[in-house]
């Protein structure tokens, strides 16, 4: 291992920005552990980890976070992988949003146990898992030289965006995106940077914007305009991936 590289740890890693993460990072030369779900299916992941230039560069660890003792496993897994047991940066990716229901408003979800059903699991994998990740990984990124912690947010987290634009939709995405702000002042005076980052529209297979159907047609075509709405000078770009 370079003495120039850093230990990266992205959450959430299989597909879309997680992997465009592990890919850039590894091109420029660092350490990556690479958390997911499902490994086995992880299929770019495995191809990555095929090339030569990545021997000892790439790990690929088991890992959910929305279930805690994964997580917690997949803490100790990178401990023993990584000599040392230290990481410098974790980038919280993973995330929740449910395409089927984002264009509904708090009044208007065909059930109340279908909005339950929705805010929870949100709750569980926006919210709960980024804390429950970087409480896991805490102890190695004291050890580690950077001590940052990134985390994929989005603009729908901004309450004066929503209220600027008039979004009613999105509100599971939007809520637990916003109660993101409210975590990790604690562990400000030990050194450590967090920082959200809000990459915009991003084209992945998760997103589908590619060829959406009618109905995610009209809710993006929806958004757009309330984002204009607040900001003119928006332009409408989408990243792809």
């Amino acid at each position: 291992m370079s003495c120039q590289s850093h230990v990266y740890v992205v959450a959430g890693a299989s597909r879309g920005i997680g992997l465009q993460f592990v890919t850039s990072l590894l091109a420029r030369g660092e350490i990556v552990v690479a958390i997911a779900r499902n490994p086995d299916k992880a299929e770019w992941l495995h191809k990555l980890a095929k090339d030569g230039k990545n021997d000892k560069k790439l790990f690929i660890v088991k890992g959910d976070v929305a279930d805690a003792v994964s997580i917690e496993v997949a803490a100790k897994e990178t401990a023993k992988r990584i000599p040392g047991g230290y990481v410098d940066v974790l980038i919280n990716n993973a995330v929740y949003a449910d395409s089927t229901t984002q264009g509904h408003t708090l009044i208007s979800y065909p059930s109340t146990d279908l909005l339950i059903s929705n805010f929870t699991q949100a709750f569980q994998t926006n919210v709960l898992g980024p804390i429950v990740t970087t409480n896991a990984f805490i102890p190695l990124l004291r050890k580690g030289s950077l001590k940052k912690v990134f985390t994929i947010n989005s603009g729908l987290a901004d309450v004066q965006l929503s209220l600027k634009g008039e979004i009613p939709t999105f509100t599971p995405y939007c809520v637990t995106k916003s109660a993101l702000e409210m975590t990790n002042v604690k562990y400000a005076d030990e050194g450590f940077t967090f920082l959200d980052i809000a990459p915009g529209v991003v084209h992945t297979s998760a997103t589908n914007l590619s060829s959406p159907n009618e109905e995610e047609m009209s809710v993006i075509m929806k958004a757009a305009a309330s984002f204009k709405k607040a900001y003119p000078d928006w332009n409408s770009l989408v990243v792809k991936l």
